[in-house]
């Protein structure tokens, strides 16, 4: 007989990897909301799911996490924090644009190309 708390470890662990495999392919330059990238990893609607989960990523994480963004291209890391600031380096290296604590997501998004098969 399965352990039920095994199980509910292995689900979990299934979506944090469904996200981080998601979040790998987001390229330099592009930023995703965090609704977007929860949908784009077969999440659903579970864009806070995917901020609690990314901001427990270690602090060494090669992950993207500073392409993740609020709704609508809002930067949701506070100015001055130690996360914000380093959010905001990382993006204008990567030449996106930040205005009023907003990147332009029609010309930063990250549309993922379809594949019909």
């Amino acid at each position: 007989m399965t352990d039920p708390l095994t199980e509910i470890d292995s689900a979990a662990q299934i979506r944090r990897t469904a996200l981080y495999l998601t979040l790998a392919q987001v390229p330099p330059g592009k930023v995703v909301s965090y609704g977007q990238l929860a949908e784009l990893a077969g999440l659903g609607r579970a864009a806070r799911y995917v901020g609690r989960t990314l901001s427990q990523l270690p602090g060494d994480s090669k992950l993207p996490w500073h392409r993740v963004l609020g709704a609508g291209g809002r930067l949701s890391l506070p100015a001055g924090s130690a996360s914000g600031d380093e959010q905001r380096a990382r993006l204008r290296e990567e030449g996106v644009s930040i205005l009023n604590n907003r990147v332009d997501i029609q010309r930063h998004g990250w549309r993922p190309v379809e594949h019909s098969g």
